[in-house]
């Protein structure tokens, strides 16, 4: 059966070519095109598409009141389109919040070069998250909850020498700050790399950074790696991990891109390795693809200890799932045990200074 794509967008230019590329995707059909959201909830009845791709900014009601009006009614696998600019990150993320599964950008409209790209990152999208069972939004965290503040007071958590490597893409936002709200202030430091443009990571660490105990910050080159301190890659660059003395330090590189992303999280995660050995706990979450299968590999094999999302609880069981399957993880754990299950190791491996 082919995917039912139902496209909600205020443009009629840009309705016209997500028409077209859907139309020429073999195995999708274009079930509908909206102009707005009214038209759109009709077409939801009528249709029951299996993917939606909408638009935030629309007039009468916004993409992000349908969004939510959406999830409650009849909960559908959603493709934002967003503006790729910093006043579109914060309504970007959300939406994500909300329950939509992605986000691409707007097309450049009378741009020739790269619409063969565009198209194809849209059909990817796409098809992962009609691949996705929509689950119900719940809010699950408070930064007070989780049970880390018990591990916190059990065991000395903030030795210097530890150091904690995040991944994650599809559905990582969410992830990512659920995980970090599981965790207490005196958490070793934490390097974080998640699949997002430029303009976007600036918005999405101060969002983490307002809703976790931990300093949360993109990281802008040169800066120490300390307990109760996370750094995020931002758009546009890979987040390398370089040994300094004693310290760990945050480096930046625009060098190729790996499996069409940069940052990357295998490029991430291969640093740490080599930086951290035996001190290294790496984290990979819910994403499309392979990145971080061999970052994940590359820690286990210097010592390192390593975790990964199980698929109940991913949005989309790409990443882990690969990792999984290449050797690369020693303990596949749901996502709202992660934290405790990472604290637990932290506890049993000690605690103290980089030798």
């Amino acid at each position: 059966m082919p995917i039912k794509v139902l496209v909600v967008d205020d443009s009629a230019l840009v309705r016209s070519l997500l028409a077209e590329i859907i139309r020429d995707t073999s195995d999708m059909v274009l079930v509908g095109a909206a102009p707005d959201a009214f038209v759109a909830r009709d077409m939801v009845n009528q249709f029951a598409p299996d993917v939606i791709t909408l638009d935030i900014e629309m007039p009468r009601m916004d993409g992000l009141s349908f969004l939510e009006k959406l999830m409650a009614a009849r909960p559908t696998p959603v493709v934002m389109i967003s503006t790729l600019a910093e006043e579109g990150a914060e309504a970007t993320l959300r939406a994500l919040e909300l329950g939509a599964l992605d986000y691409i950008p707007k097309p450049k409209l009378g741009v020739s070069s790269g619409i063969r790209e565009y198209a194809e990152l849209i059909v990817e999208k796409l098809r992962a998250a009609a691949s996705v069972k929509v689950k119900p939004l719940v809010k699950k965290y408070h930064a007070e909850s989780s049970g880390a503040q018990k591990i916190q007071n059990s065991a000395k958590l903030s030795g210097t020498e530890k150091i904690i490597a995040i991944g994650a893409s599809t559905g990582g936002t969410e992830a990512i700050k659920d995980l970090l709200i599981q965790l207490p202030a005196a958490v070793p430091g934490i390097v974080m790399t998640q699949h997002m443009p430029a303009g976007f990571t600036r918005t999405y660490a101060e969002r983490l950074n307002k809703l976790t105990r931990l300093h949360v910050v993109e990281a802008k080159g040169g800066e120490r790696i300390l307990p109760g301190h996370a750094f995020l890659a931002p758009g546009g660059y890979h987040l390398v991990v370089v040994r300094s003395g004693a310290d760990y330090i945050v480096k930046l590189s625009e060098s190729e891109p790996v499996h069409r992303h940069r940052p990357a999280v295998d490029v991430m995660m291969e640093s740490v390795a080599l930086a951290g050995g035996k001190n290294v706990l790496g984290v990979l979450l819910t994403g499309m693809g392979k990145d971080g299968a061999k970052g994940m590999l590359d820690i286990r094999n210097h010592g390192g200890y390593t975790f990964a999302q199980d698929e109940q609880s991913c949005v989309v069981y790409g990443m882990p799932k690969e990792a999984v399957l290449c050797g690369g993880v020693d303990q596949v754990v749901e996502l709202d045990k992660m934290g405790a299950a990472l604290l637990e190791k932290i506890k049993s491996m000690g605690s103290g200074n980089r030798l």
